[in-house]
């Protein structure tokens, strides 16, 4: 795909936007409540001081800004569900650091590990409800409210797949195949960028279709970014990511480039023997073993096998499918295919 450029100016000017809106929005929490979901959102340190934290590029909310404006709206008609899709991103990352005992994000102390896992989840609790009510303001409010609901029971029945094919074995007629995982990935990151992308278009009051086929392309920009981010949860620079080199393989997730190389040659039957290669991961894995020399070995392995370059090419499969959908009901929304383009290009 061309590389057409990161668009700084037009994230720039949805961060002006949103950030008001959102301290404004959090600032209708208790106090404590407040204090922890400032911490989170970057904006103060553990004991409430201001401070300027890693806050994430905001690429959510600037894809509704983004799509409000080419469907003919403006960014701040879709300021409301833009606040919607952050809060709600961030409160799944809260829930999901304590579900996978995460202690750092982004270069500071998951909120669980500053404040306790109580705390916590009443934090992510409320980023919820404030999502919900914020999605619910303006006059789509009705069709903002139902597209969030939506996305809601997706990313919770994602994030419940998600777990569940922990309790699988690795390989046999029980083991996750690579199109459980695409469901799994669709639905746990694909339904909220899906979603980001039909509130912008709903809040600049375009057709219901219109929103239908944005969330399908959201879906697929969801499952690409899904499959990076599987690559870098193994190969990423820790500098860049904020978690360990091979973090996902000490967690003994199931992502896509172990799945992938579990299963070279595509989708897996009980009868199915696998390579040298495979078999040998397959034990590394069901071993348990955390060592750094296990979990090198088992990168490697994965890597032999193609997994991390298979999980690379269906990414750039669902990329491609997105940027087509995008081209065809936008075709000169140049900063718009300049922000999915950089959810992408994260690999280098």
């Amino acid at each position: 795909m061309p590389d057409i450029g990161f668009p700084a100016g037009a994230l720039a000017r949805c961060r002006q936007l949103l950030e008001p809106a959102m301290r404004a929005t959090v600032g209708d929490l208790h106090p404590w409540t407040e204090r922890m979901a400032a911490f989170t959102l970057g904006w103060s340190d553990i004991d409430g001081t201001p401070v300027e934290a890693d806050t994430g590029k905001g690429l959510r909310p600037a894809l509704a800004m983004l799509c409000a404006e080419a469907a003919g709206g403006t960014f701040e008609s879709a300021v409301p569900g833009a606040v919607a899709v952050e809060l709600v991103h961030v409160f799944s990352l809260v829930h999901d650091d304590i579900i996978d005992s995460d202690e750092r994000r982004r270069h500071r102390p998951a909120v669980w590990k500053a404040y306790g896992v109580g705390p916590a989840v009443l934090a992510g609790d409320a980023l919820l409800a404030l999502a919900v009510r914020s999605a619910a303001s303006g006059p789509h409010a009705a069709a903002a409210a139902s597209l969030l609901s939506s996305a809601l029971v997706e990313l919770v029945h994602g994030q419940t797949l998600d777990m569940a094919f922990e309790e699988r074995p690795w390989t046999g007629p029980e083991a996750v195949t690579v199109a459980e995982y695409t469901s799994m990935a669709a639905a746990k990151t694909g339904s909220l960028i899906g979603c980001a992308a039909a509130l912008g278009v709903t809040f600049a009051g375009a057709p219901a279709g219109l929103a239908t086929r944005m969330y399908g392309m959201g879906r697929d920009l969801g499952l690409a970014f899904q499959m990076v981010d599987d690559v870098l949860g193994i190969w990423g620079d820790p500098a860049r990511t904020g978690k360990p080199v091979f973090g996902d393989l000490r967690r003994r997730k199931k992502t896509l480039p172990v799945l992938a190389a579990l299963a070279p040659s595509g989708p897996r039957s009980s009868g199915s023997a696998g390579t040298s290669a495979s078999r040998e991961l397959a034990l590394l894995l069901s071993s348990g073993a955390e060592d750094e020399d296990a979990v090198r070995l088992a990168a490697d392995l994965i890597e032999k096998e193609g997994g991390r370059d298979r999980a690379l090419s269906m990414a750039a499969e669902h990329a491609s499918r997105a940027l087509d959908t995008l081209d065809a009901a936008f075709p000169e929304a140049r900063d718009l295919r300049a922000l999915i383009t950089s959810l992408l290009d994260r690999t280098h």
